[in-house]
């Protein structure tokens, strides 16, 4: 880390306003909750308003320091959580990525573009565990730059309104990322829909969600998002790994898939897809 970077962690100048840095989106991952309590305390959790019409989400996955995994996640499950219900942030799901002991991932949902900005606004600029605990937070931190911005496509997500807490479940959520370069969205949702869907369905596959960039500006500037990128998503769960592994390996074996793929959308297939295999925290909105 460069000296300068190491005077403003230490300094508390934490907010960007020029350039995207990691040093940034790592101090706003702290920001957090007005509650300080265990979990085992807390009562069952559930969306504040209307969650279950959220059109817009981020995809957040950070990198943490060697071991701080389950720091981080204690520290966000006693304090983050209620208090980003309250002002209509919905932390939908968080996980532990199976593949990478030093990553933290997490769905965070919205009603839409304007609600993001007030929420994030209310939640980032005044709360008192954001001056209570990011110190905490930002110490198990390497980064936390990569974040997609999100919008829902033709059909609503299958996420649950509200969870018990200390739920034991084995479940792994799969999300398979393709990145889109320059294809045009919907004809790869439509590729999608009549060629890749139903062949998942028959394997026991059922997406709770299909998701796409969503290629507005970000009116949250000071918790930067991955803007260049743009990508289409689906999430489904699998009961234990067992089942997911059973399901990846048949999926592999599938041959000729992209035969009937329009040379449109062939760019987006030439590059295989990011896969996050991932299993959920245990005050989790998916379980």
């Amino acid at each position: 880390m460069s000296a300068t970077l190491q005077a403003m962690k230490h300094s508390g100048s934490l907010f960007s306003t020029g350039s995207v840095t990691g040093l940034t989106r790592r101090s706003f991952v702290a920001g957090a909750a007005a509650l300080s309590v265990s979990a085992a305390a807390l009562p069952v959790l559930g969306m504040e308003g209307n969650a279950t019409d959220n059109s817009v989400f981020e995809l957040r996955q950070y990198t943490l320091y060697g071991g701080q995994r389950d720091t981080l996640i204690s520290l966000f499950e006693k304090n983050f959580i209620e208090p980003q219900e309250a002002v209509g942030a919905h932390v939908i799901g968080t996980f532990r990525d199976l593949d990478d002991p030093d990553r933290f991932v997490w769905i965070r949902g919205f009603r839409d573009m304007p609600a993001r900005q007030q929420s994030l606004q209310d939640f980032y600029g005044s709360s008192p565990a954001w001056i209570a605990h990011k110190k905490e937070a930002n110490a198990t931190m390497i980064d936390s730059d990569n974040v997609l911005l999100l919008r829902t496509l033709s059909s609503q997500p299958k996420f649950p309104r509200t969870v018990a807490n200390a739920s034991v479940s084995n479940a792994v959520y799969g999300v398979t990322i393709y990145y889109l370069g320059g294809v045009d969205t919907v004809q790869f949702a439509d590729f999608f829909d009549h060629t890749v869907l139903p062949h998942l369905n028959a394997l026991g596959a059922h997406p709770m969600a299909t998701l796409a960039t969503n290629e507005v500006p970000n009116n949250f500037p000071r918790l930067p998002v991955r803007e260049h990128d743009r990508v289409f998503l689906w999430i489904a769960r699998w009961p234990s790994t067992a089942d997911h592994e059973s399901f990846s390996a048949q999926m592999r074996a599938w041959s000729g898939w992209r035969d009937a793929a329009p040379e449109t959308v062939l760019p987006a297939l030439m590059r295989k897809p990011e896969q996050l295999r991932l299993t959920p925290t245990t005050r989790s909105m998916l379980q």
